[in-house]
């Protein structure tokens, strides 16, 4: 059989499905994709029964209001795989609405992989025992997941993580400027408020502003940032008109790792990001705010001492974090000024970055097809 299913509910688990995608169609041209992909998938080749984004929603209790539409969808997915088994399917993130799937699609025979170990080892590490009934085998992009699998004895691989076999363990600063029409010689701070809309919400005021503060006190600084697609670019340009509109900060949209690889530090919303600037060897600050019943509740849940992965990888605080009533524009601007202020901070960060780059670098995709492909053989 040909037929694979795959699900990812967001961007960044777009871009792993999409690669991931593209190196089993190196190996069988005759594969076909069937479930939800966002715009990287849908270019690879996967026939897309719904927007992903109707699957983007953040946080604990924002979730609750789109129940309705997501178990709608969720039973229309499995309705759907029943009459068109797949040899395999392979759910991308996004747990709390994927599990519930693959455990009925396994309990119906299907062999079931999910990509992307949820952060079981943070926080619901019950769900341990869910995921191993919902799948045949886990795909971790980090060492230390694989480590709290392999304790539970849930089948598991660590395949390491794309996105550090795609970007290079050295970009070019200035190579970058030059495809983004940038001055080589200034100083560049991006602005990375996220990709959701809950994101921009909460966090894209206090980053306009703290970026104002910053460049008032340091105004040969410019700015640039990068949306995701449209609609985010139109929800944050509004925000800057009322904000900062007087900023130098230049737009760009679906060039986030361009916008990454030309800047001197950036400003990130915690998640992915946070990884994509670590590759990208800049010094970064990490922010993050959401719904403050859904904080209040995060925080008596989540087992954490870091929020930034930068932070976690190292198991250690390499990077400025600031979370909920503490991401504050002083703060935030503070922290930029103090890169500003010791360049030698950077140069030590880029080398923990390299070797935290080096030990994720370990051809994950084709790790990974290799695993479903073992798995379709079984």
């Amino acid at each position: 059989m040909n037929n694979i299913g795959i699900l990812a509910g967001e961007p960044s688990g777009d871009l792993l499905g999409a690669s991931l995608m593209r190196t089993l169609l190196n190996q069988n041209s005759q594969l076909i994709f069937t479930g939800i992909g966002g715009p990287a998938m849908i270019s690879a080749g996967c026939k897309s029964l719904f927007e992903m984004e109707r699957l983007s929603v953040m946080g604990l209790v924002e979730p609750l209001f789109r129940l309705p539409e997501l178990f709608r969808i969720r039973s229309e997915l499995y309705r759907y795989f029943m009459a068109n088994p797949p040899s395999v399917f392979i759910g991308i993130d996004s747990p709390d609405f994927n599990l519930g799937l693959e455990l009925k699609l396994r309990k119906a025979g299907i062999p079931v992989i999910h990509y992307v170990s949820p952060s079981v080892w943070a926080w619901r590490q019950k769900r341990i025992f869910k995921i191993a009934s919902a799948t045949d085998l886990v795909l971790t992009l980090f060492p230390f997941e694989a480590d709290f699998y392999q304790k539970h004895n849930v089948p598991v691989r660590f395949v390491g993580h794309p996105l550090a076999d795609l970007i290079p363990l050295h970009p070019d600063k200035i190579d970058a400027r030059k495809k983004l029409n940038l001055d080589p010689d200034a100083t560049y701070i991006a602005i990375l408020p996220g990709s959701r809309h809950n994101e921009i919400h909460y966090l894209a005021n206090i980053f306009l502003t703290a970026s104002k503060l910053c460049w008032q006190q340091k105004p040969y600084v410019k700015f640039i940032t990068s949306a995701v697609n449209e609609k985010r670019d139109a929800e944050f340009h509004a925000i800057f008109k009322k904000a900062a509109p007087d900023l130098p900060l230049t737009f760009f949209q679906n060039r986030s790792h361009d916008v990454m690889a030309a800047a001197d530090i950036v400003l990130v919303t915690s998640g992915t990001a946070t990884l994509e600037t670590m590759l990208y060897k800049r010094p970064m600050v990490v922010a993050y705010r959401m719904a403050n019943l859904t904080f209040q509740l995060a925080r008596h849940i989540v087992k954490l001492r870091y929020i930034a992965l930068p932070n976690l990888l190292a198991d250690e605080k390499l990077v400025p974090e600031f979370i909920q009533d503490a991401a504050t524009p002083e703060q935030i601007s503070a922290a930029l000024i103090d890169y500003l202020d010791h360049p030698e901070k950077i140069a030590a960060l880029e080398n923990k970055f390299l070797d935290i780059h080096q030990r994720l670098r370990c051809n994950a995709s084709q790790q990974a097809a290799n695993a479903v492909m073992e798995l379709i053989k079984k």
